[in-house]
């Protein structure tokens, strides 16, 4: 069983920051990627940020040059550091994780349960 337990959401005036954690536990035997997307009412889901387990990154459009992924390997732990943040990112911001459970079997996607962010301008 794989869990991924999210933190760090919340209320902030446009301009400010927030860093989003997500930490995997379980049963794990290797993490490949690891990301963030999000999800607006009316939208579809939207990739914000993917981490490789090399680190290389892959950002979407709108956060480009304003988000910052990164992980640590030795705590199964992936963080989405947020600057300028304007109200279009309130969104529900989800982790995502592809997870091998033992050396045998292939990769599965795992999410978290979702974190709200809100931006008032």
């Amino acid at each position: 069983h794989v869990q991924l337990v999210e933190s760090g959401g919340g209320l902030v005036q446009a301009g400010g920051s927030l860093r989003l954690s997500c930490a995997a536990s379980g049963t794990i035997f290797r993490i490949n990627d690891m990301g963030w997307y999000r999800r607006t009412p009316g939208k579809q889901r939207e990739l914000v940020a993917v981490i490789t387990r090399g680190g290389s990154t892959i950002y979407g459009d709108p956060v480009k040059g304003r988000f910052t992924v990164s992980r640590d390997n030795a705590v199964n732990t992936v963080y989405l550091q947020m600057n300028s943040l304007t109200p279009e990112d309130t969104a529900v911001y989800y982790c995502n994780a592809d997870i091998l459970q033992n050396f045998f079997g292939g990769p599965s996607a795992y999410w978290g349960q979702g974190t709200q962010v809100t931006v008032s301008s």
